[in-house]
């Protein structure tokens, strides 16, 4: 199945690729006309925009050469070419020639647009987020946001991940975690297409649908509105675990529109002075609501937080196209570098209001909030990217007993958050029942995400000893006539 969908995926992508060059190109079965070397170089010169040198015939010695000329270029491009060998490609092993392709895809599609939102990432953040989600995975995000702002050695994965986050975060309760079964219900693409193009879709509508019928009308509004090339069916992302390559092929066309997208420069001015007046009214409505919730029950402050939040994301709708533009420092106008300052502060609020909540919560649901954000908190977290493999292994090892110990208190904590009895002496509730929801659901997120963060952690801490152990074996690759020396060595295995 996983193969059948990369081959139709890869072959619809090429073909899109290829419709630009002159003359076009049609692949019809990708595993018979790679083995040509013709198709490779004809992709490769549209995607690099340079003339490459080819034999012009098909026999067995021109097309052997075409396809090392292509793979010569690939390697000239710091391509990694791992069990890639010209004899497969000639007979069309679809194991080897889907992994060339989708070698290719990466670098030049994934990676290409991945780079353009370094300089995205760091502008202040732009991330709803917080104002939208009312876990408190959102009390983290301007750390996060922070984190992300100080670094760009994320892998163009996460950063594509990253960007689809972002534009699904506008829309309430669509959450991207994955370029698997986060896709499956449509209901991420729908978003996505909302962000780009508002009013093309109902999300409200969609959240009722079934999963087939969404990526149906995704997959359609995609391409009659967006023009963006169908390559997928809803029945390869309906399915338990969809295929990863193939859904990043596909998204990553999204983030290519969105780069293209014309955008007026006075109508930009415009809109930006719109969502600047609904900011400073959202500021002020804001902190009315603190002073006068200053003396009121915890049930009612949280009650009246979930009220603006909710308030709050209806009257944003008109202001996503400009809240979520995508220009450099460089490119922005004053208004909009004022307008990104003013979003910050007003998210900043609604972070600090829900984080002084969560830590008013009643005995014994604080202690349970607290545990809940303090696994979210290292779920979340990148790996550690450490050059010196003993402080690595030092780093893993400590990251995994600290998670195994909170792990440890899970069991305990769900019993209590579904025995709470949440009502006070006077039989009036201590807690709003979405509150208590919430939590138990993030309780089901961190079962279902748990494996693999702990996959990851030994991942971390495997590589780190397979490094030291590399860095060793080099050491003894030399000769060592002194005693001491070796022994020395020995000491320090």
């Amino acid at each position: 199945q996983r193969e059948f969908t990369q081959k139709k995926t890869f072959t619809s992508w090429i073909n899109s690729i290829l419709a630009k060059h002159t003359p076009p190109y049609v692949v019809s079965d990708l595993y018979t006309d790679i083995q040509q070397g013709h198709l490779l170089l004809d992709l490769l010169e549209v995607l690099s925009g340079q003339h490459l040198p080819r034999e012009k015939g098909f026999n067995t010695f021109q097309c052997r050469s075409n396809i090392e000329n292509a793979l010569t270029f690939l390697k000239s491009r710091s391509l990694k070419l791992i069990n890639i060998h010209v004899a497969d490609i000639i007979e069309g092993k679809p194991s080897i020639v889907l992994g060339l392709i989708w070698t290719i895809i990466f670098h030049f599609h994934i990676e290409e647009l991945a780079r353009t939102l370094a300089c995205t990432y760091n502008q202040p953040s732009l991330d709803c987020s917080s104002a939208v989600d009312s876990s408190p995975k959102t009390s983290r995000s301007a750390k996060k946001s922070a984190k992300i702002k100080e670094r760009w050695k994320m892998s163009a994965t996460k950063a594509l991940l990253l960007w689809a986050k972002e534009q699904c975060s506008l829309h309430g309760s669509v959450s991207v975690t994955d370029f698997k079964s986060s896709w499956r219900s449509g209901l991420a693409f729908l978003a996505i297409i909302q962000t780009l193009r508002p009013g093309l879709v109902d999300l409200e509508k969609a959240k009722v649908r079934s999963n087939k019928e969404n990526l149906k009308e995704a997959f359609r509004i995609a391409e009659l509105e967006l023009n963006i090339p169908r390559l997928l069916e809803p029945e390869d992302v309906d399915i338990v675990n969809p295929d990863e390559k193939s859904i990043m092929t596909y998204v990553a066309q999204f983030l290519q529109y969105s780069k293209n997208l014309p955008e007026s420069e006075e109508d930009m001015q415009e809109k930006v002075r719109e969502a600047m007046g609904w900011l400073a009214a959202q500021e002020k409505k804001l902190a009315k609501l603190l002073v006068e919730t200053e003396n009121e029950t915890y049930y009612q402050k949280y009650k009246e937080m979930m009220s603006f939040m909710e308030t709050f994301n209806q009257e944003k709708t008109p202001f996503l196209p400009v809240l979520s533009s995508k220009r450099g420092e460089a490119e922005l106008s004053e208004g909009q570098q004022q307008m990104r300052e003013e979003w910050d502060k007003v998210i900043s609020q609604m972070n600090e209001w829900k984080a002084k909540l969560d830590q008013m919560l009643p005995s014994p649901l604080d202690r349970i909030e607290a545990w809940l954000q303090e696994v979210e908190r290292l779920q979340a977290e990148d790996l550690p990217d450490l050059q010196d493999p003993f402080k690595a292994m030092s780093v893993f090892r400590e990251i995994i007993v600290i998670f195994k110990g909170l792990m440890d208190c899970f069991d305990s904590h769900l019993d209590t958050l579904q025995s709470f009895k949440n009502e006070d002496e006077k039989n009036m509730p201590l807690v709003l029942p979405e509150k208590l929801e919430e939590m138990k659901r993030r309780f089901q997120n961190i079962r279902s995400t748990n494996p693999s963060t702990f996959l990851e952690y030994h991942y971390g801490l495997c590589s780190a000893i397979a490094n030291e152990v590399k860095l060793k074996l080099n050491i003894w690759d030399v000769k060592y006539g002194a005693k001491e020396s070796v022994e020395s060595l020995l000491e320090n295995w």
